[in-house]
């Protein structure tokens, strides 16, 4: 038996029978433009620490200036970029996975056999970015909500060619194997 060949960029279906591996589609995180106030308060920080370095009035200290800025700089600039940092998207040919926590990992999953509602939400600022919000909802499970990330029409399209490519080969498994015939 020959691979089917594909019309329009959709992914290969293997033979029937055949297990199917799982291949990792895409993996993002959520729309860097989020660390744009962290981005400021750094620039913020090193202009103030320039600028007053060695032109402090009397009681205060160099050491102080830089103790300060630091301890801005961690809880303004640092904590900001490894929440952002350590929140993964990822699609699967068989599933969605959502991961984040700094300290203790979390993470949810959503099978496309099973077959999921999407719905794509935009507002002014994330259409002008290309971004979006997707809701992911099966009805049974409590809904995946991939928040404002970039190329949101690409990740819907891929999303829709999985779940369907995922129901094709579960109702082709489904279906017993042709026998064949008894030599005569």
């Amino acid at each position: 038996m020959t691979h089917p060949t594909t019309y329009g960029g959709r992914p290969l279906t293997p033979a029937p029978g055949v297990p199917t591996p799982e291949l990792r589609v895409a993996q993002f995180r959520g729309h860097a433009r989020r660390l744009f106030w962290s981005v400021l308060v750094l620039v913020a920080v090193a202009g103030a620490c320039g600028w007053f370095y060695d032109n402090l009035p009397a009681p205060f200290e160099n050491w102080m200036m830089l103790a300060a800025a630091g301890v801005v700089v961690f809880l303004l600039v640092v904590l900001p970029f490894l929440v952002w940092w350590s929140h993964i998207y990822t699609i699967t040919t068989r599933r969605v996975v959502e991961r984040w926590g700094l300290l203790s990992s979390r993470r949810r999953e959503l099978a496309h056999v099973r077959g999921y509602t999407i719905v794509e939400k935009r507002s002014i600022i994330q259409r002008i970015w290309g971004a979006g919000t997707l809701t992911l909802s099966n009805g049974v499970d409590e809904p995946i909500r991939l928040a404002d990330i970039p190329s949101v029409g690409l990740v819907h399209e891929a999303l829709v060619d999985q779940v369907e490519v995922s129901q094709i080969l579960a109702h082709r498994d489904a279906q017993p194997l042709p026998s064949a015939p008894p030599a005569p």
